[in-house]
């Protein structure tokens, strides 16, 4: 036993590193590590609390793609665009979701992150009218609206911790379009206990069999406090899906309209397919799921990439003069309008480039539901594959000097050039995220109200780090200080 760890320890470098394809009886795996993954805990990469910090030593050892087991089970970490295609969209008909995400249903439910097969399409085609591009374009007024109190709220000189305003103000945002409400107590109890789940969240992916556990009701502390949180969550959701449903009714029966937020929309929504007679509306479980699985994607991912967003602005002091001229030239001291969106290409290359160095998004799997071959690999029946966006967004064979804040990557001739998973923070395939238009249009507004008159100066000396739960989080929060822009 001796002797194995003491191999284990002594790891090999990238370049002694054997690349070669691994044959095993009719498969063909990546290379990889020798070792099950348990036998690394005392390796510098092994965290299961940074799962990205094995993704780097796997990628940096053996490029392409590398195997691993975890127990009895194969696992295999993408790296190549055109590899990944395959698993989302190519060969999509042979996998399902893996288990550290369909996990997520003991929180979502069979919301349109985690549903499978028929119940998904159902899902997606019931909510695609509520995300069509005319409807979310109906909500530019109110981001901007909100980012302009917020923008008047902050006092130059004045030190703030950036990403909690950013949590504030998508919270604020996704209150209004998803209930048509300002932040109530009803949506900070959706808040808190969401946050308190997300932070025992790597503890249930660990825990062997949580479902069950949480079934059979053991008594185990993190498996109690993931019970309370959820109960009082679903408790809140309900009361307000049911309030929602009696003043859609009512408008009904009055003849007026339906609301415009996304619940409302959600509510009214039928399945238009034929071979689905029965199966025309959300049930009370399925609208409580979807409301759970827009509230959370609705402001944490967006939250997330504009605190990214202003920690990259400060440091990059040119990328910040060039996108406070384009807002001076095309806006002129005003707020931006719907009209304004397309004028600002800097301004959606800036978050763009901030969504590729620090993706919300930082990771998507999936299981292989037969024996499939991907690349010049064959495995078996029960494989899972990650790919990592944080991963592949920083390499340089697709992003030279890729730690580089450059916008410039993202004009039309320079994506172009690139394929198409290169750069996915939104996922793709049939599940790319229904929301994509609503969180680029909420990102760009928020970036252009908030630069319009401040410029965020970065403190010096203050501990930056990554938080890779459920999306990818400034672990110790962001602090920066307001200056006053000329008006």
């Amino acid at each position: 036993m001796a002797s194995t760890l003491k191999s284990v320890l002594e790891l090999p470098e990238p370049k002694t590193a054997n690349l070669e394809i691994i044959h095993k009886g009719k498969y063909r795996f990546p290379p990889g590590l020798r070792y099950n993954l348990p036998f690394y805990f005392f390796a510098g990469f092994f965290d299961r609390h940074n799962p990205i910090l094995l993704f780097e030593y796997l990628t940096a050892t053996y490029g392409r793609a590398a195997h691993y087991r975890l127990l009895w089970n194969h696992i295999i970490l993408l790296n190549d665009p055109a590899d990944i295609r395959e698993v989302l969209v190519d060969k999509v008909q042979f996998f399902i979701k893996e288990r550290t995400q369909k996990r997520m249903k003991i929180l979502l439910g069979e919301g349109l992150i985690t549903a499978e097969g028929e119940t998904h399409k159902r899902h997606r085609r019931i909510a695609a009218p509520a995300f069509h591009r005319q409807r979310i374009q109906a909500y530019a007024s109110t981001i901007v609206e909100h980012a302009a109190t917020m923008r008047d709220q902050w006092q130059p000189g004045k030190q703030i911790d950036i990403a909690a305003e950013m949590m504030r103000l998508a919270l604020q945002i996704t209150a209004r379009t998803l209930f048509d409400t300002e932040v109530t107590p009803e949506i900070e109890a959706i808040n808190d206990e969401a946050n308190a789940v997300m932070d025992i969240y790597n503890d249930l992916v660990a825990m062997p069999r949580a479902e069950d556990l949480l079934r059979w009701r053991i008594p185990i502390p993190v498996l109690t406090r993931f019970r309370k949180s959820k109960t009082r969550l679903d408790a809140v959701v309900d009361k307000m899906i049911a309030a929602k449903q009696a003043e859609s009714a009512k408008a009904a029966l009055e003849g007026g309209p339906v609301g415009s937020d996304l619940l409302s929309m959600l509510i009214a929504a039928r399945d238009e397919d034929p071979a689905q007679p029965s199966a025309k509306k959300l049930n009370k479980t399925e609208l409580r799921d979807e409301v759970l699985t827009i509230f959370l994607a609705g402001y944490e991912t967006v939250a997330n990439a504009l605190s990214w967003t202003w920690l990259l602005l400060g440091r990059n002091p040119e990328a910040e003069s060039r996108l406070h001229a384009e807002l001076d030239a095309v806006l002129a001291g005003r707020v931006p309008t719907l009209e304004d969106l397309p004028r600002l290409p800097y301004a959606e290359m800036v978050v763009a480039e901030a969504m590729r160095l620090y993706p919300p998004a930082w990771a998507m799997g999936r299981q292989a539901t037969e024996d499939v071959e991907i690349g010049p690999y064959r495995v078996p029946r029960g494989t899972y594959f990650f790919f990592s966006q944080y991963i592949v967004h920083r390499d340089p064979k697709h992003f030279p000097e890729p730690l580089a804040f450059r916008p410039e990557r993202h004009t039309p001739e320079a994506k172009a050039l690139r394929p198409k998973f290169a750069y996915f923070p939104f996922g793709g395939g049939g599940r790319q995220c229904i929301g994509e238009s609503f969180a680029w249009m909420e990102a760009v507004f928020v970036v252009a109200t908030l630069a319009q008159r401040w410029s965020l100066k970065v403190i010096e000396d203050q501990q930056i780090a990554i938080q890779p739960k459920i999306t990818l989080r400034p672990k110790f929060g962001i602090q920066v200080i307001p200056n006053s822009r000329p008006r």
